[in-house]
């Protein structure tokens, strides 16, 4: 070892020109007399430029994988989901559209002239449609044609005896985007907490997980959770139409969870043992103990970590068996379609109650006079959240607790609702002042196909009403209300250099614009003027801004409610005040920015 003052070293310095910098100096110092090839051209200034080159490497790696360990400062989207599932945040899986169809049958009639109860049938569950776009929908329940709320008219009538001869049942269903996979995944021997990664992508929903025993698993929310809710028929007669489904609680052993990135769906199962008691944990703690000298009594054991979970505390894990798991996939990543744009049936199956009485013809008739249509959009989340909207929305649930008591909690178990049910973009709670008990308005807002803003639809409205309902305090109540869509558009005038494109220059200042306003404001945000003026400056080859204003975009293409943009600016210039209710969207970057370059 050189002897001598030692080079004192920056553990700090960890960028390539620090580390070579601290090399040159340490070969200076101990090496003096052997080694003298400093030179840029030198073959000693090659090693240590490959030397500082895999040092640098190795430090950004290393600081990368420390910054993907924590929520704040992970980039990567799928850590980003880890982090936030571990604060009790789940990540929806793929964005779904829901909605509702009106389905259109023709029956026979009696001879009589009365509609043939025998002939009227069951859309079960599962039926598929196709949309004009090609996108798949699955009926979400069974549709009943006999339901006395559905409509019923004269088909045609016998023109001699002028008696019905049919009649057309129009009745309403709900559908899902996507299209029902299955896959068969062979198990062997017992392992804990087996896995299964699935082979679909845009995976929306898993629909059922079954063993070839028979045996049902259950999706939960984290594999200690041994009760579920189910919703079975309300047969009581009584109230049956005000309450049609009811829930009851279900102990069950065999369950797992759904953990969801990007782009992969894993299944992963508990630590039980199908041979195991299913109704205790661990009872004997010897099964944990290690005998560490051959000696039975405690004091001289050691505690063997790996029995720790040999329990059923955690649910079973399939063993032996092959397993037949059923999910819905999404046939695009935009699955919203327009009014009138769901009309294609793809496949179908019907219930009669004595189909084997029946006439096989009229049968084929009934089943094949089936039509389908929505009368009103369909529509859904467009995008997964971003990396950031994850990071604040699991922050939000970790602090809620499933409970609602101040504003955030609200807003954050609005974030948290399964996107089966409908999915908001924005939300705002605001309580009202003039209501004498602590009544809530809460403002809400979806996005259409484009991942432009509309107004949410009755039925996600009704799902977010009942998901509310389960955290929400006692006392409180509840207006759900539609957040005023304002659209803006951006005007400026601009001093560019001489040797500048003024085409070009415009072209550059339009798009910095667009990627700064383009994007989804919250609720009641307000629009900054002086942003306009900042992203103009840092346009490279504009001098100066000489003028920049908001202007109010309206009808047409664009939403029909009027704001005055003029009369909210703010005292000092800087920005446009926007109301608790309204939500601004810069809806066409290219149309709706323009500018001059002087």
């Amino acid at each position: 070892m050189p002897s001598g003052k030692k080079v004192a070293i920056n553990y700090t310095n960890k960028d390539f020109d620090s580390i070579k910098s601290d090399l040159v100096n340490y070969a200076r110092k101990y090496y003096a007399d052997t080694y003298k090839d400093f030179s840029e051209a030198g073959f000693g200034s090659l090693m240590m430029d490959t030397v500082a080159y895999v040092g640098d490497m190795l430090s950004f790696y290393t600081d990368y994988q420390a910054n993907e360990s924590f929520l704040e400062t992970a980039i990567e989207y799928d850590n980003v989901v880890r982090h936030a599932r571990q604060l009790g945040y789940r990540l929806n899986k793929s964005p779904s559209s829901y909605g509702t169809i009106s389905l259109y049958l023709i029956v026979p009639a009696t001879t009589a002239g009365e509609p043939n109860n025998a002939y009227i049938p069951v859309l079960k569950q599962g039926a598929s449609f196709s949309s004009d776009t090609n996108s798949r929908f699955s009926l979400t329940g069974d549709v009943d044609f006999a339901d006395a709320k559905n409509k019923i008219v004269v088909a045609s009538v016998n023109s001699v005896t002028g008696l019905p001869l049919s009649y057309a049942i129009q009745s309403f269903g709900q559908v899902v985007s996507g299209r029902i996979t299955e896959q068969l995944v062979p198990v062997g021997n017992y392992e804990r907490f087996f896995s299964v990664k699935l082979a679909g992508k845009q995976i929306a929903d898993i629909v059922s997980v079954e063993d070839s025993e028979g045996n049902e698993y259950f999706e939960v929310e984290n594999l200690s959770q041994n009760l579920i809710y189910e919703s079975i028929t309300n047969n009581n007669s009584s109230d049956r139409e005000d309450t049609p489904s009811l829930l009851k609680q279900k102990y069950i052993s065999r369950r797992f969870v759904a953990e969801t990135t990007r782009n992969i769906t894993t299944l992963q199962f508990g630590t039980g043992d199908e041979s195991s008691d299913t109704s205790t944990g661990i009872s004997d703690p010897s099964s944990v103990v290690m005998f560490a000298y051959g000696k039975n009594y405690i004091t001289d054991t050691a505690i063997d970590p790996s029995r720790l979970i040999d329990s059923n505390k955690f649910g079973v894990a399939p063993s032996n068996t092959t397993l037949r798991v059923v999910y819905r996939v999404n046939s695009s990543a935009t699955n919203n379609i327009a009014a009138g744009g769901l009309s294609g049936i793809l496949n179908t199956r019907f219930s009669f109650e004595n189909e084997n009485d029946l006439a096989p013809s009229l049968v084929n008739t009934v089943v094949g006079s089936l039509e389908a249509n929505n009368d009103t959009p369909i529509v859904g989340t467009v995008a997964l959240p971003t990396s950031t909207e994850v990071k604040i929305r699991s922050q939000g649930v970790f602090a809620s607790q499933h409970r609602a008591v101040t504003r955030e909690d609200y807003m954050n178990l609005v974030y948290a609702m399964p996107e089966r049910y409908g999915m908001i973009k924005r939300v705002n709670v605001i309580q009202d002042n003039r209501s004498f008990k602590r009544n809530l308005n809460l403002y809400i807002v979806s996005e259409d196909s484009n991942g432009k803003l509309v107004q949410s639809n009755q039925s996600l409205k009704s799902n977010l009403k009942t998901w509310l309902n389960k955290n929400k305090m006692i006392t409180d109540s509840i207006d759900m209300l539609d957040a005023k869509i304002v659209n803006f558009g951006i005007q400026f005038e601009a001093i560019g250099e001489v040797n500048q494109d003024n085409i070009d220059l415009l072209s550059d200042a339009v798009a910095a614009l667009g990627n700064k306003f383009d994007k989804y404001y919250d609720i009641s945000e307000n629009i900054y003027i002086s942003d306009i003026y900042s992203t103009l400056k840092n346009v490279e080859g504009i001098l100066d801004v000489v003028s920049a204003k908001v202007f109010l975009r309206v009808g047409g293409a664009y939403s029909d409610v009027f704001y005055d943009m003029e009369e909210n600016i703010s005292p000092d210039g800087r920005m446009i005040n926007i109301p608790n209710n309204v939500i601004v969207e810069l809806k066409s970057p290219n149309v709706d920015i323009k500018g001059v370059i002087r």
